[in-house]
């Protein structure tokens, strides 16, 4: 099995309520829908940064108008699935209205969320944990390293 390798650029998008914005993602096409930020794989030759501003284009119709800082970043080393991703969570200020229209047809939905019910949408670990947390207390920065998808062995620093 080929090994896969990928970055991944996220946005932390608010609406005025202090909701937070999740993409159900149907990666297979089997309705196994899972949610997540939107954002997506860094390309070959494109900037993380100009990577999130085209996947949330994408995914949700929005326009990135400023991204304040990286809330935090997620290593998870899957050797069971031989994968490897790193992933980049930023807060940003958005302007339009929802309007999907991702072109690898993923996205199934996008819609804002109350904070307390990330835990029950997320499902997985090294989605879920890091965006909690810096949810709960703001501190930006972090860096997360998981040893599979399951969240096995996480480490925080």
């Amino acid at each position: 099995m080929a090994r896969r390798e990928f970055v991944v650029a996220a946005a932390i998008l608010r609406d005025r309520a202090g909701r937070i914005l999740l993409v159900g993602n149907d990666w297979q096409g089997y309705g196994n829908v899972r949610h997540t930020l939107p954002g997506g794989t860094v390309e070959r030759g494109e900037s993380t940064l100009d990577a999130l501003a085209r996947e949330v284009k994408e995914e949700t119709g929005l326009q990135i108008t400023k991204i304040h800082h990286l809330a935090y970043s997620v290593h998870v080393e899957d050797v069971k699935r031989n994968d490897r991703a790193i992933s980049f969570a930023f807060l940003a200020d958005y302007k339009g209205l929802l309007n999907p229209k991702d072109p690898d047809g993923f996205i199934v939905e996008a819609r804002f969320v109350p904070v307390e019910l990330i835990p029950e949408i997320v499902p997985l670990a090294p989605i879920q944990e890091p965006l909690v947390k810096y949810l709960e207390d703001g501190v930006a920065g972090r860096f997360y390293s998981y040893a599979s998808w399951d969240g096995k062995d996480m480490r925080q620093v």
